[in-house]
């Protein structure tokens, strides 16, 4: 039960991440929005490895362990991170949510591109309905095609964010098997440190100096999604995955939309067209396909596999 409660703790958190973009646009870019509140995350977590017991600087490193922390912070943590605030920016709070529904589908889909995992039929449908139900929630005139506000660009954004959450999820796994959760999570916040420092200076100088101007609305923002977002949202999981497989955590991420959309339509007054509300049903179906489908095959096959002599 304390499992599942630190699991709706952390997708509350998760959820308030697309809101929490929203209250910074006005006077951060996606860069900062990113950068800062990762940076101090990191800060908050290297005391939690160092309770470990582990000694970074004795650590028997090697090159391939810094390349992969490199590939997973550029290919999954950067777009998982980046691309959902400068889509969200483009789009709604509301449709950011709904989007994240894609998650399970998208890291079936990659698991079969980068670890070779079968795509069944099932995986194949339940990818072409999170598609169309991306489409959906993007606000297309399809008569005239006329791509309305624009949320087809931030949507697909964040979809190829969810995608790169998705290849984090599945090719994270290899990094844990030298290294522990709070390690790879804090050595990956590292990473996106040097990677995003620079960029962030470069292209949004203004953010920095802007900093003692910035008003309340922006700091709730960016202490939101420091504190709850990269910080404890993360502690809660790890937490609860000592208690939990990994399919039962997976399936706790529809917690996000049931939170995420109610706060984007309280806190923002965000309200979804009937069209989106038909979108965000298909992904959540997709959604359900691939994973309580594959799930209960998974368990029959189990039943009628003869235990060993």
């Amino acid at each position: 039960m304390r499992s599942w409660l630190l699991l709706l703790g952390c997708n509350f958190m998760w959820a308030l991440q697309f809101t929490c973009v929203k209250l910074v646009q006005d006077q951060v870019g996606p860069l900062f929005t990113v950068w800062g509140p990762m940076a101090l995350a990191t800060l908050m977590v290297y005391p939690l490895v160092r309770r470990d017991g582990r000694s970074i600087e004795h650590r028997d490193w090697r090159t391939s362990d810094i390349l992969v922390f490199l590939l997973l912070a550029i290919v999954g943590v950067f777009p998982g991170q980046v691309f959902i605030t400068w889509g969200t920016r483009m789009s709604l709070a509301s449709n950011a949510a709904l989007l994240m529904l894609t998650l399970p589908v998208s890291t079936a889909f990659l698991a079969f591109v980068f670890l070779h995992e079968k795509m069944t039929s099932i995986r194949w449908v339940s990818f072409a309905l999170a598609i169309i139900g991306v489409l959906m929630c993007s606000d297309i005139d399809f008569r005239t095609l006329n791509f309305g506000k624009g949320y087809l660009y931030g949507n697909l954004l964040i979809f190829v964010g969810t995608l790169g959450s998705a290849f984090y999820n599945s090719y994270g796994k290899k990094v844990l098997e030298r290294y522990s959760p709070t390690e790879m999570l804090f050595f990956t916040y590292l990473a996106m440190f040097f990677i995003m420092t620079p960029l962030t200076l470069a292209q949004e100088p203004r953010a920095f100096a802007a900093i003692p101007h910035f008003t309340l609305q922006t700091w709730i923002g960016l202490a939101l999604l420091t504190f709850f977002h990269n910080y404890l949202s993360m502690v809660l999981f790890l937490k609860a995955l000592k208690q939990l497989d990994a399919i039962q955590a997976a399936l706790s991420n529809y917690l996000i939309t049931f939170f995420g959309v109610p706060i984007a339509a309280v806190w923002l007054k965000e309200k979804l067209t009937p069209l989106a509300i038909v979108g965000g049903v298909l992904i959540l179906g997709s959604t359900l396909l691939i994973t309580l489908w594959e799930t209960r095959q998974a368990s029959d096959k189990c039943q009628v596999v003869p235990a060993a002599q």
